[in-house]
C-alpha cells in the first residue's frame, strides 16, 4: 500500500506568548484537514508539553493514521528527525565535485580540470547542489550519478577527441536534458573507432549510456574517487564499525548508534561502488581481448 500521510510535526515553545497561540489556534480552525470531527471537553488546553500534529487528509477520532516519511536516507532522517533505520534502501552516498577536481589534479593539470569541467558545464551538466555544495549521488546499489559518469568520460577524454567535442558542444545542447545525453551519445558514438549500429530513440538511451560511458579509465577513476570517499571516515575499517554497531546498544548508546548506523550504511554502499566499477572494468576487458 502506499501511503501518503505525511505530517509535519511541531511543538509549543515555552518563549511563545498568548498571542501567538491564539493565532496558531484561529489558523488551525480554519484549515478543515486538521480539525478532528468531534470537538474537544469542555475546559480541555493545550500545554507546553503536548504534540501537536496537522495532517493532510481528514482523521475521524480513533483512526489509525499511518506516519511516513518519504524517500530519505539515513543522512536526511538523521539530520531531521534524530534517527536512522537498518539496511535503508534511500540511502546514498555523497561525492563533492570538488573532490572529483581533486583527482583529476593529482593526474592532469589545474588547467586541463577547469577546461573538461567548463565543457561539461557547456554541455548543461551540473551535480546536485546543497547549501552552496555541488555533488554526486551513489545510490544505495552503488551506481553512480551519470552527470558523474559524463564528467569523468569528458575528464579522461583524450585531446583529439576534446577538440573537437568543444567545437560542437553548443550544438549538442536540446532544449531538454534527454535531448541533449541523446545528442552528446550519438556524438561520441561517431568518434568512437568501434561505433554501435544502432542508438534509437529514448526509452534505451539510459542504459546505452551507462554502458558506453565503462571505459576502463572512467572505472579506474571511479575506484580512486571511492578510496578518498572512504578516507573521510579515518583509519577504522568498515568491518570495525560494523563490530561496534553490533555492540552499541541503541537505549544507552543512542547517538552512537545512529552515527555508526550511517557511517556503515554509507561505507557498504561504496563498497557496493567498487564492485560496479570493477566488474564493469572486467566485463570491458573480457569484451575486448
Amino acid at each position: 500500500m502506499d501511503l501518503e500521510w505525511f505530517h509535519w510535526l511541531t511543538y509549543d515553545s515555552d518563549s511563545d506568548g498568548e498571542d501567538d497561540d491564539e493565532q496558531s489556534d484561529a489558523s488551525a480552525d480554519d484549515q478543515s484537514t486538521i480539525e478532528n470531527p468531534t470537538n474537544s471537553p469542555s475546559g480541555s488546553r493545550v500545554d507546553d508539553e503536548d504534540l501537536e500534529m496537522i495532517v493532510v487528509r481528514d482523521a475521524n477520532e480513533g483512526e489509525e493514521v499511518y506516519n511516513t516519511y518519504g524517500t530519505m536516507g539515513n543522512a536526511a532522517l538523521l539530520h531531521r528527525y534524530g534517527f536512522t533505520e537498518l539496511d535503508n534502501q534511500y540511502d546514498i552516498v555523497n561525492i563533492d565535485l570538488a573532490m572529483v577536481t581533486k583527482w583529476c589534479t593529482s593526474i592532469f593539470s589545474s588547467r586541463h580540470a577547469r577546461a573538461r569541467v567548463s565543457l561539461w558545464r557547456n554541455l548543461g551538466y551540473s551535480g546536485c547542489t546543497s547549501q552552496d555544495a555541488e555533488y554526486f549521488e551513489i545510490s544505495y546499489d552503488g551506481e553512480p550519478q551519470l552527470e558523474l559518469l559524463i564528467l569523468l568520460y569528458i575528464i579522461t577524454l583524450k585531446p583529439d577527441v576534446y577538440d573537437k567535442l568543444i567545437c560542437v558542444a553548443r550544438d549538442l545542447v536540446g532544449d531538454e536534458e534527454h535531448d541533449t545525453i541523446h545528442n552528446v551519445v550519438k556524438f561520441v558514438n561517431g568518434t568512437s573507432s568501434t561505433p554501435n549500429s544502432k542508438l534509437n530513440g529514448h526509452d534505451e538511451l539510459h542504459d546505452v549510456m551507462k554502458k558506453f560511458l565503462h571505459s576502463e579509465s572512467i572505472c579506474s577513476a571511479l575506484l580512486s574517487l571511492a578510496d578518498m570517499r572512504e578516507s573521510l571516515y579515518g583509519s577504522n575499517t568498515l568491518e570495525d564499525d560494523e563490530e561496534k554497531l553490533q555492540a552499541c546498544c541503541i537505549v544507552t548508546e543512542r547517538k552512537l548508534y545512529h552515527s555508526l548506523v550511517l557511517r556503515v550504511s554509507e561505507r557498504r554502499i561504496l563498497c557496493r561502488l567498487r564492485k560496479y566499477a570493477s566488474s564493469r572494468s572486467k566485463t570491458k576487458k573480457r569484451k575486448h581481448p
